[in-house]
């Protein structure tokens, strides 16, 4: 499935109009009537449209890498897990970027505006995904498939279709709760163009999020039997167990008991680590990996762009370490790297001892925000196989890399931290030993295992083996060490020794433009 599921350009999915979507709310839909005459006629019409969603989450545009659905955002920074990445990392203490491009200085020290233009692209791009499915919902229903003549196996199969949409749908919207807290909310049972989104508040949002993921359970594939790049169920249950971990912050209510009890189904469906752990960041991690849940599926020649892992890869690099070997040798752009605090949870930056902390450089302080050299680089991610094998590249700079959204270490670290937390279901024996597996695959034998648990030591781990995945921000808010100034790293608050953050900056202020288009929308406190 690596193939027929790889983003393709080619694709007849991308008939449907995108004119339409250059707006910063849910009331849109696609405009050409392409779309329902034609894409949605055949049942390899609703595959191509579910393909079209997943996509979505990988391109920046049906028409290549030049061009943005985002409107007033340039192409290059469009890219999904490109404006995600830096929403969750940038602001933290695992990473920060020399570049002065307008909205990142502000990143980097945790103070971003109201229309820093990263976050209204995250904003943007979460609100658009989420309207394609709500038409691909709206088309795919009972009475539209038997209006078709669709039924029997074909109709049973756009069904799991619908279910796969909900999950991406649901994806989302967590992104949106735990990012901005309390977004514009609409579904496909909303009328198009009529009435302007309701606003919905976090808890109430946490709620639908729950519902859904448990409302398809029963439609999507067993885990580890679908096309690959596609959800099933153990990917439903990482996003519950993920969510349940920050009910806390969401809600103002614990359930660690209900992540303990999502993240053992995931580790009890099959799944197992990958021998190597750097092997999992590289080109061929598709490969019989039973660690991977879910991933971002990327092709360095049919549809490229400049975010993905094509940014994670050349951000952190610069011409002075032979771009070549990472895969990309017309690449390297100077921009991304760490803050002292991230090789510090490492017993030495180089990997001798704890193989997952792999860094280049010899200057581990960040003295200069506009300096690349200040900070160690992250070398985690290549565009090369674990055979250190390069795949074909369009021009050199882009990566055929795919990125996991969802993966066995991270349940593993969630059983930990919910036991520890208090949650039950789980025992502490157990939780040390997932986290021992890990740090027994880090360190090649059983030197690094531990003894005891407590959230300190769990924050820091979730550090060592998840750092620059995704994670971070959302990690310290739930620890309690994003705002305030009880954990302080360089330039947090703007200042080189690091200084306290404001509570409210926990959430992100929702964009100006929109509240400006939407008279329903009321913005976060603080901003």
């Amino acid at each position: 499935m690596k193939k027929s599921f790889k983003i393709v350009l080619a694709s007849g999915i991308f008939l449907i109009s995108f004119s339409a979507c250059k707006r910063e709310d849910l009331n849109l839909t696609p405009t050409n009537d392409v779309t329902s005459t034609t894409v949605y006629a055949t049942p390899a019409g609703y595959k191509n449209s579910l393909v079209k969603l997943y996509a979505t989450y990988g391109l920046t545009s049906p028409s290549g890498s030049d061009n943005s659905d985002v409107g007033g955002l340039n192409a290059g920074f469009a890219d999904f897990l490109r404006l995600f990445w830096t929403s969750q990392e940038l602001v933290t203490d695992e990473a920060i970027c020399a570049w002065g491009d307008t909205g990142i200085p502000e990143l980097d020290y945790g103070t971003p505006s109201v229309d820093n233009q990263f976050l209204r692209g995250l904003y943007s791009r979460s609100l658009l995904q989420i309207t394609f499915v709500n038409e691909f919902l709206r088309e795919s229903t009972p009475e539209k498939l038997a209006a078709r003549n669709i039924t029997g196996a074909d109709a049973t199969a756009i069904t799991r279709y619908r279910a796969e949409a909900r999950f991406l749908r649901a994806f989302q919207y967590w992104v949106l709760m735990d990012a901005f807290g309390n977004p514009p909310f609409v579904t496909e049972a909303d009328e198009i163009g009529k009435i302007a989104p309701k606003q919905i508040k976090r808890a109430d949002l946490f709620n639908y999020v729950e519902s859904e993921l448990k409302a398809i359970d029963g439609d999507l594939a067993e885990p580890r039997t679908n096309e690959y790049g596609r959800a099933d169920k153990a990917a439903a249950w990482s996003l519950l167990a993920r969510v349940y971990l920050n009910a806390q912050v969401y809600t103002g209510t614990a359930k660690n008991t209900e992540a303990i009890t999502y993240a053992s189904r995931v580790i009890n469906a099959g799944y197992a680590l990958k021998a190597n752990y750097m092997d999992l960041f590289r080109t061929d991690n598709n490969v019989n990996n039973t660690e991977n849940i879910l991933t971002i599926n990327y092709d360095a020649v049919n549809g490229t762009n400049y975010g993905g892992t094509t940014f994670l890869i050349n951000a952190a690099i610069n011409g002075d370490m032979n771009p070549a070997s990472y895969g990309v040798p017309n690449g390297g752009w100077g921009g991304n790297r760490t803050r002292q605090n991230l090789p510090a949870l490492f017993p030495d930056p180089n990997g001798t001892a704890d193989k997952r902390g792999v860094f280049f450089g010899t200057k581990i302080a960040t003295d200069e925000v506009g300096v690349f050299t200040d900070g160690l680089r992250v070398t985690k991610f290549k565009n090369v196989s674990s055979a250190n094998v390069m795949p074909p590249s369009l021009n050199g700079t882009f990566s055929s890399l795919d990125f996991p959204l969802f993966r066995l270490a991270e349940q593993y670290l969630i059983y930990a931290e919910a036991v520890t937390r208090g949650g039950n279901g789980g025992t502490t024996a157990q939780a040390l030993t997932y986290v021992n597996l890990l740090r027994r695959r880090a360190y090649g034998n059983n030197s690094g295992d531990v003894s005891t648990l407590n959230v300190d030591f769990m924050l820091d781990e979730r550090g060592r083996e998840l750092y620059w995945e995704g994670h971070r921000r959302t990690d310290l808010i739930r620890f309690g060490k994003f705002t305030g100034n009880s954990y302080l790293w360089p330039f947090k608050g703007g200042v080189k020794a690091g200084t306290s953050l404001a509570t409210f900056r926990n959430l992100y202020p929702i964009p100006t433009a929109d509240l400006i288009a939407n008279p329903n929308l009321v913005q976060n406190t603080g901003y």
